[in-house]
């Protein structure tokens, strides 16, 4: 898919699993189950699928994945897996390394989304992983994940963006951002203070790129929300907002978080919203 002058592709950095009951908050299992079944410890199956934007100009990543500087315990719990995919294998597969990622976008700072940011080097110093790169965040979330809440403490871990400070390649966004005649960042309040959506239109298309407000195919109707979300009603409400339009005007939708779903459109009838529609970007 094109949009504008950018070229989208997926990059898929890795696998995982998440509880199935934080995942979906007050809806019953014999609910979710139905669209994401569980293992035996009552975990989803989970990715971390980032998109790359590329022009003659920019070649722009958004979110980059957990990363490798989990522990071996957390790396447990989670199930990290990186047998099938990685960052950079599915970067060389578009031809690409980390050196040439212009651009980073952060939708928000959780490990999952932004633990990609940065390594340890050969001497256990901590660097930015896309050396010639921007990182791009909403300053109220930066401040946000400097002093977590004791809630949500678990999902941030300050050597996945403090370095980008210290380095000085962090640019924030305040708000509403129009990045570019493409790009637009629009900031969501539910989930984490201030994570940004990222929506790509041109005259004939829009995508909008989904993050944490919908991570799944299975959390479009409109009540499942994670209860990992900090403010629920505000998702409930933002969740309303977004699908309205996306099915008024048939925007193609990304999920960042659903190993079998890539993307989707999306209807409405009596019933409430649903996927009318399933595919990926790029040919298998």
């Amino acid at each position: 898919m094109k949009i504008g002058d950018y070229k989208l592709s997926p990059v898929q950095t890795g696998l995982f699993r998440l509880d199935g009951g934080a995942m979906f908050g007050v809806v019953p299992k014999n609910l979710w189950q139905k669209t994401n079944p569980s293992d035996a410890d009552n975990r989803i199956d989970m990715c971390t699928r980032a998109l790359l934007l590329e022009s003659s100009k920019k070649k722009i990543l958004i979110d980059t994945g957990i990363g490798y500087k989990l522990s071996e315990k957390l790396n447990k719990i989670y199930d990290v897996d990186y047998s099938e995919y990685t960052l950079e294998k599915s970067l060389a597969k578009l031809n690409l390394k980390r050196e040439d990622i212009t651009d980073v976008i952060l939708t928000h700072l959780h490990f999952d989304h932004a633990g990609g940011n940065t390594f340890y080097d050969e001497d256990r110093n901590l660097r930015p992983s896309f050396t010639n790169a921007v990182y791009h965040v909403q300053r109220k979330q930066f401040d946000w994940a400097l002093n977590p809440s004791d809630r949500d403490r678990a999902s941030f871990f300050p050597e996945n963006y403090k370095p980008l400070m210290e380095n000085k390649v962090i640019s924030f966004t305040d708000g509403e951002f129009k990045f570019d005649e493409t790009i637009t960042l629009l900031p969501v309040n539910g989930h984490t203070s201030n994570m940004q959506l990222v929506k790509l239109a041109d005259s004939e298309k829009t995508l909008l790129y989904l993050a944490d407000l919908i991570p799944t195919a299975g959390h479009v109707p409109v009540p499942y929300i994670m209860g990992y979300d900090l403010f629920p009603l505000t998702t409930l409400d933002e969740k309303k907002k977004y699908l309205k339009e996306i099915s008024d005007n048939d925007w193609t939708v990304f999920f960042e978080l659903d190993p079998y779903n890539e993307c989707a459109k999306i209807g409405h009838n009596e019933k409430g919203y649903f996927i009318k529609e399933r595919f990926n970007l790029l040919p298998e």
